[in-house]
């Protein structure tokens, strides 16, 4: 099976970036990615076993993440497969030291694949025609992280599907002073 290690956007976010995707798909074309599908990739593992997908789980559960705010202000491009993305500016030192510590921790089960560099992003379309445009609207948004989830992905005519396998423990979602859930703001 097709496995990823990621972070995911709660609704709230996810509808925003959604307005987002929209507006680069007017502007772009290309196939904009449903809103369930948002995610930060922090590991591609790509196809494997049952056996092997059991312990990256069974570890997963086991894994300690320290909580983490990612701060995404930027449109980008990944011209040859036509992504357009937003992510962040500067990089994210928190980030990029939870990326490297789960590959740390893929490795000593035997996962090779690390990449040699790190570009946090959230994908909104794929095999867009034109780049992100000067007059897309500004990218502002804040990502409170407390769980990283295994993803199996799964390949479809109509895209790819996804569905979470395992996660770390975490927090129950943060309660405001106004009584809602983040998800719900």
């Amino acid at each position: 099976m097709r496995l990823f290690l990621a972070l995911v956007p709660p609704p709230a976010l996810r509808r925003r970036l959604g307005v987002l995707a929209d507006a680069a798909q007017s502007r772009c074309g290309g196939r904009r990615m449903p809103d369930d599908g948002f995610h930060l990739t922090l590991a591609f593992l790509g196809e494997q076993p049952d056996a092997q997908a059991t312990a990256i789980a069974d570890w997963l559960t086991r894994f300690t993440l320290l909580p983490g705010r990612w701060r995404l202000d930027r449109w980008g491009q990944f011209r040859r497969p036509g992504i357009v993305w937003v992510g962040d500016n500067a990089p994210d030192p928190a980030l990029g030291a939870l990326q490297h510590q789960l590959w740390n921790g893929l490795e000593r089960l035997g996962i090779e694949g690390r990449p040699e560099r790190f570009v946090p992003h959230v994908t909104l379309l794929r095999r867009a025609e034109r780049p992100p445009a000067p007059d897309l609207p500004a990218v502002a948004l804040d990502w409170t992280y407390s769980r990283v989830e295994l993803i199996r992905s799964t390949v479809t005519p109509r895209g790819s599907r996804y569905a979470c396998l395992a996660r770390t423990p975490g927090p129950l979602p943060d309660v405001s002073t106004d009584g809602r859930k983040d998800e719900e703001r």
